[in-house]
């Protein structure tokens, strides 16, 4: 292997927010850009000397940016079509085994970080260890353990149970037992504390509503924070998105419905917005592909489109905007929908393409936990850095492309990109099987010719 990598030609798209430029060269040794120009090239080149060990990657035409960062990931979920398979039909071993093979992927479409700030036991914990390690191939990762919830938090309803805990989540009944369960989670080494601010209550119908209160939000930050671990609140309204900021919350998904005293409640605590509008939009766009309920469909399009108008104005404003994926879910598969995000962002934000990967490579640095180490192309940064076949500043979509990158280089080492993945076949236990999806009755079953017989017998 080369101790030495240079990029030339093409464009340059540093990740910072200035402008692009013509690539006169990037300079990687090992895990770190050393130079940038071409100044920094014919150095690199006198210092490696004739047959010297230096590689050389020619971009022209191409496009040289910053690795995505996605904010919002569950690498460990296995792609569920339901709570019902995301809790009851994972087994530990497995899902962990899983993981790994997923985590290839999500490098192979560009993701150089990734955020898994909530999964099944403590598996993301141990990724992202197994990747530093070097025994698994993947994205610098941070994570997180299971989500902190009252009852009633989440989107299972009463699949959660009333204390413990059920899937990705750990029920937290007083707040003895929430300092206790984040002193637990940082033990065992989670970077990220992710409370369910929000929750669907099977009784109430809508939307979800705020099942935390105030105190115990503050609570749960005050903990965190005294123990330098950062907190990342799931808040899908805009009395939760309010209160979670008030209290101390670093990071929030979503922010759904949020208004005005929800924008300047962030704006005072300085938190960060990863609203993972991808979600939302394969369900509006392509739920019916998928067999999602059709009543739902114009539910999920009316929600991107007025949170979208307060997201807006924070950006505006300049509440740090960070892109995330909710990769690990049947409607969001894993490879698939990272960069899709950035679409949304142009699309229903208003951003230019260049502010949108901004969203995706500085400001996502804030996730890793790695601010001034990743996100940008910049002298001493980590060596994560894309070559992209086409311009995105042009079409924010190229990076969605299945040939979008011709390089994709991690940790100052180019990712094999050509070896096949062996694809993944279902696990017999992993996936529910109905006998049915609805009741059989006779009036469905029967003719109406059969059904007039049988009355008259």
């Amino acid at each position: 292997m080369a101790d030495t990598l240079i990029i030339t030609g093409g464009t340059l798209i540093d990740g910072t927010g200035t402008a692009a430029r013509v690539n006169d060269g990037v300079v990687l040794s090992g895990d770190e850009i050393v130079g940038l120009g071409a100044l920094a090239v014919q150095e690199a080149e006198a210092a490696a000397g004739p047959g010297g060990a230096l590689e050389r990657v020619d971009a022209t035409g191409k496009t040289v940016m910053p690795g995505l960062i996605d904010a919002h990931t569950h690498l460990s979920f296995g792609e569920p079509t339901g709570n019902d398979e995301l809790f009851f039909h994972r087994t530990q071993g497995y899902s962990s085994m899983l993981t790994a093979y997923n985590a290839r992927k999500v490098l192979r479409a560009g993701v150089t970080s990734a955020l898994d700030a909530d999964c099944l036991w403590n598996i993301a914990v141990e990724l992202r260890d197994a990747i530093d390690a070097n025994i698994v191939e993947g994205p610098r990762m941070k994570a997180g353990g299971q989500a902190l919830m009252t009852m009633l938090g989440g989107t299972a309803g009463r699949l959660v149970r009333d204390t413990g805990t059920t899937g990705y989540a750990t029920v937290v009944e007083n707040r003895d037992v929430m300092v206790n369960e984040i002193r637990r989670q940082i033990k065992y080494g989670v970077d990220w504390i992710k409370v369910m601010v929000t929750g669907l209550i099977p009784s109430m119908k809508g939307r979800e509503v705020k099942v935390w209160s105030f105190d115990e939000l503050k609570t749960v930050c005050d903990t965190a924070h005294e123990l330098n671990t950062r907190v990342v609140a799931h808040c899908r309204n805009a009395a939760s998105t309010t209160e979670a900021a008030r209290a101390g919350v670093d990071l929030i998904y979503h922010a759904s419905y949020m208004d005005e005293e929800s924008l300047e409640a962030i704006l005072e605590n300085g938190t960060a917005l990863c609203p993972t509008l991808t979600l939302l939009g394969n369900l509006a766009d392509y739920g019916e592909k998928v067999g999602s309920a059709p009543e739902l469909l114009d539910i999920f399009r009316a929600e991107i489109e007025v949170t979208a108008a307060m997201l807006a104005k924070a950006h505006t404003n300049g509440v740090p905007m960070l892109t995330g994926s909710e990769t690990g879910f049947a409607v969001t598969p894993v490879g698939e929908w990272h960069a899709r995000e950035l679409e949304m962002f142009v699309q229903y934000l208003g951003m230019s393409p260049l502010e949108a990967i901004t969203c995706a490579t500085r400001n996502g640095a804030f996730a890793v936990r790695m601010e001034d180490q990743v996100g940008t192309l910049e002298l001493g940064r980590k060596a994560d850095v894309l070559v992209v076949n086409g311009d995105p500043l042009k079409d924010i979509t190229v990076l969605q492309r299945k040939d979008a990158f011709s390089e994709v280089i991690s940790r100052g080492r180019r990712v094999d990109l050509v070896t096949p993945i062996p694809e993944r076949r279902q696990s017999s236990g992993e996936q529910v099987r109905f006998l049915a999806s609805c009741p059989l009755t006779r009036s469905l079953a029967l003719t109406e010719d059969q059904l007039e017989r049988l009355s008259r017998v």
